[in-house]
């Protein structure tokens, strides 16, 4: 028996410890506060075993951002799931994106004033971010292309309502009901 498997769950383990020992530090910190030095200390490796994992910085912050949007999408998916009403679907799932985000320190620090570059950055490059977006949608009527662009924009969206929140709940709810429903459902038609 190969023993290949062992070192491919220790290189799993070992890049989950760094990106925990990240995560501690964009929200003690700040995201653009956090050097590559930074993140070897606070996981406890040298800096030579943290670039065997990540190639820099960003890409450490590209792993934390997919880690993180994989187990809110999970959440937020599970949430909707039931959830019939095209309109309700889409409110719903963002308004359930930002409260899961919100609610997690880790997560926030990424919308502070001055941070927000970062996020909005890898969330308008990311193919994870706009898989699990576009996997709100499955009318047929949309094709690959539309249901991408769709989930970039619903992205930018929940983005801008993290960096730039409403006054409260309700109104969040209101600006999604009023101005992006009606998008969504003429592009689904």
């Amino acid at each position: 028996m190969s023993r290949d498997w062992l070192a491919d769950d220790r290189a799993g383990l070992a890049a989950e410890r760094i990106l925990d020992a990240a995560a501690q530090l964009f929200a003690d910190r700040g995201v653009t506060a956090v050097g590559m030095g930074d993140i070897a200390e606070a996981a406890g490796c040298s800096r030579a075993t943290l670039y065997r994992y990540f190639d820099n910085r960003q890409s450490v912050r590209v792993a934390f951002v997919h880690r993180e949007t994989r187990r809110i999408g999970a959440r937020v998916l599970d949430q909707v799931a039931t959830v019939a009403d095209p309109a309700e679907r889409v409110v719903a799932a963002m308004l359930g994106a930002v409260r899961e985000v919100r609610a997690e320190p880790m997560l926030i620090a990424w919308f502070r004033a001055g941070e927000s570059g970062p996020a909005g950055r890898i969330s308008q490059d990311s193919e994870v971010i706009e898989a699990i977006a576009a996997g709100l949608f499955t009318s047929p009527e949309l094709t690959d292309d539309e249901r991408g662009r769709l989930a970039r924009w619903l992205t930018r969206i929940i983005v801008s309502l993290l960096s730039s929140p409403g006054r409260d709940d309700d109104d969040e709810r209101a600006m999604l009901e009023e101005f992006v429903v009606p998008v969504v459902l003429g592009a689904l038609v």
